[in-house]
């Protein structure tokens, strides 16, 4: 694959989301660059979506999410170095959406700071913990002891972790938010080293013990009463003391209270959680690993998952354990081997080269989103079959018990955290390895035997496909309009870019009149004139819409010429439209051109990004 110019890519990038100006922040995670707009119309998402060394554009959770792959942190580098972006401290302006967009925004932006970090330490836990069950390394050995503390240090002292990342998202003092942490903690660990006992009452107002080492829910919480507290205090106390007066009341205050009711509350609270989850196991653990399974690369997609995330690091916390976890690494590793299939089942070149790398990385980190919005997704069906497979492994892993004993990402490298473990049996391992293993192979196999139908572009002469394909008798569909052809992935209606109603593509028009795109039967003419399907005699049945949402205008602007049921040739005018009707009323003028039968044949191939004049040969089908 070509080389990216990362600098380059994190210039064009700004400019095209409307410029730092616009930017309210910006974060990463392992695939994605994650800006909060200002105005989010100022983005071009076509135009990102073009850039060389993207992916795809993605708009969830309130964020215009740049879907770059395992590069990312390159691109987030070169974006610091030519701006003055910092983090979530500017999110004033940014749009805030509903409550529940808000809640996945307001999570992946205090986990995401330190994720590899936690993924890492969980990984090398796991492996020493594996280590000591094969008899590789003694447990009773300093070795062990130095090794296994470096692994489990990020989950014990997770509140210290979540206290800088909470303070920066709630604008709370950091610094105060640290030792609000440390206090909570320092209470319990005094307590096991036999230094002091744990407090049994504040004032004679009765402490409930509860455990914070390793806690997520209270010291979020707890901070973001923090920083409310300290704008307060900001705004009331004298300048002349402010500086050391305000931590020291915040303090004063947060530690007792949290104590006395912010840390049970919300502790009980996340107990509650685990055991609704458990419930559900319980009840039926095959029913509910098959719908997380098959429903979790949904989640991915959408950035729902993030919400799992700290139930997950709860029930990690409270009970060394999260049933969560049992029903992910099938669905993970599904969609990697689907993507393998693809790799050695496509005859494009182009697809081959993402696939394969996707894949790898799929299998070896659990990273899916190149192999989703780069393989899968596009095919359709190879990303049907992963969720399938996800979800008959998932099933498997959850009614066998299994689960992982620390956060990792779900991949062949954190299969040892899924070693027995505490309630975790060597069976339920076992059965894991085999739902997983009949997950990637009923991905695999059904991709490889029904999920690719392409056409080969190493041989073809012409840098774009329809040239080659055409010469060979194809069937030809023409661009209606002229103007510039865009993907239909980057058309602004999820509908035409899932290719819900078919493979295609867009025309940005440079002029009002549209045509034909072949010959055939009008079957249908909207009386508004926006939209027209035509039959042709081979039966390829394409659909012309002009415009995105121009029902809504009712006709205004649009002039019909043909009516349902009448014979066109290709280039016969369809319609004659007024653009900057369209324009004023704030639609989006792109005419869109799909075949709304392409599962009938063996390919259909739109042209790639140029400008057509209409009658050019925009779509080649082959049969």
């Amino acid at each position: 694959m070509p080389s990216v110019d990362y600098r380059t890519l994190a210039g064009d990038i700004l400019q095209e989301v409307g410029g730092e100006s616009n930017i309210a922040s910006l974060a990463h995670c392992a695939t994605r660059l994650r800006f909060k707009l200002k105005d989010p119309t100022k983005a071009d998402k076509v135009a990102v979506e073009q850039l060389p060394g993207v992916i795809t554009v993605m708009e969830a959770g309130g964020q215009f999410q740049v879907v770059i792959g395992n590069n990312v942190p390159l691109v987030f580098t070169e974006i610091g170095k030519i701006s003055k972006l910092v983090g979530d401290d500017a999110d004033e302006g940014a749009e805030k959406g509903n409550l529940f967009n808000r809640f996945v925004a307001l999570i992946s932006s205090i986990f995401l700071p330190f994720l590899w970090t936690l993924a890492g330490a969980a990984l090398l836990k796991a492996f020493v913990g594996a280590a000591a069950q094969f008899g590789w390394l003694d447990a009773a050995s300093g070795t062990y002891a130095v090794l296994n503390a470096t692994g489990d240090a990020v989950l014990k002292f997770l509140p210290v972790l979540l206290a800088i990342t909470a303070a920066k998202r709630f604008k709370a003092n950091q610094f105060t938010a640290v030792v609000l942490a440390g206090a909570l903690m320092y209470l319990e660990l005094t307590a096991w080293t036999g230094l002091e006992a744990s407090p049994s009452d504040f004032f004679g107002i009765p402490v409930i013990a509860v455990s914070y080492v390793g806690s997520v829910i209270p010291i979020i919480v707890a901070v973001w009463i923090q920083g409310h507290l300290e704008r307060f205090l900001d705004a009331k106390l004298p300048s002349v003391i402010r500086n050391f007066t305000t931590p020291l009341v915040t303090l004063l205050i947060m530690v007792p209270l949290t104590i006395l009711t912010v840390g049970p509350i919300t502790t009980y609270a996340g107990k509650g959680i685990s055991w609704v989850i458990m419930t559900i196991w319980t009840f039926a653990p095959w029913l509910a690993g098959a719908l997380m399974g098959g429903l979790w690369q949904v989640f991915v997609i959408f950035g729902v998952h993030w919400a799992f995330v700290p139930v997950i690091l709860n029930d990690l916390s409270l009970q060394g354990y999260s049933l969560i976890t049992g029903a992910l690494l099938a669905p993970v590793l599904a969609q990697a081997g689907a993507a393998l299939a693809v790799f050695f089942r496509s005859k494009s070149a182009k697809r081959r080269s993402l696939a394969g790398p996707a894949s790898f990385s799929g299998f070896l980190a659990g990273i899916t989103e190149p192999v989703i919005y780069g393989v899968n997704l596009p095919l359709k069906r190879p990303f049907i079959f992963g969720c399938v497979g996800g979800a008959i492994g998932g099933a498997i892993g959850a009614q066998a018990g299994s689960a992982m004993s620390g956060f990792a990402l779900p991949s062949i490298l954190s299969i040892p955290a899924y070693l027995p473990a505490g309630p975790i049996t060597s069976a339920s391992f076992v059965w894991q390895m085999i739902g997983t293993g009949l997950a990637i192979l009923i991905a695999f196999v059904l991709t490889f035997l029904f999920g690719v139908k392409d056409a080969p572009d190493t041989e073809m002469a012409s840098s774009d496909p329809i040239a080659e394909v055409a010469a060979i008798g194809a069937i030809e569909v023409s661009a209606p309009v002229n103007g510039q052809l865009v993907a239909l992935s980057s058309i602004n209606d999820k509908v035409f870019a899932a290719g819900a109603l078919g493979n295609g593509l867009g025309i940005v028009p440079s002029a009002g009149e549209v045509y034909a795109p072949l010959g055939g039967t009008v079957v249908s003419a909207f009386p508004t004139g926006h939209a027209f399907g035509i039959k042709s005699a081979e039966g390829v049945e394409a659909l012309v819409h002009i415009g995105i949402d121009t029902v809504q205008l009712a006709g205004k602007g649009f002039s019909p010429a043909v009516t349902q049921g009448q014979q066109v040739a290709a280039g016969d005018l369809l319609a004659t439209v007024d653009l900057e009707v369209i324009k004023a009323a704030g639609f989006d003028p792109t005419t869109v051109l799909v075949i709304t039968n392409t599962a009938e044949f063996a390919a259909v191939l739109p042209a790639e990004n140029r400008r057509v004049t209409h009658g050019d040969t925009a779509i080649v089908i082959e049969r």
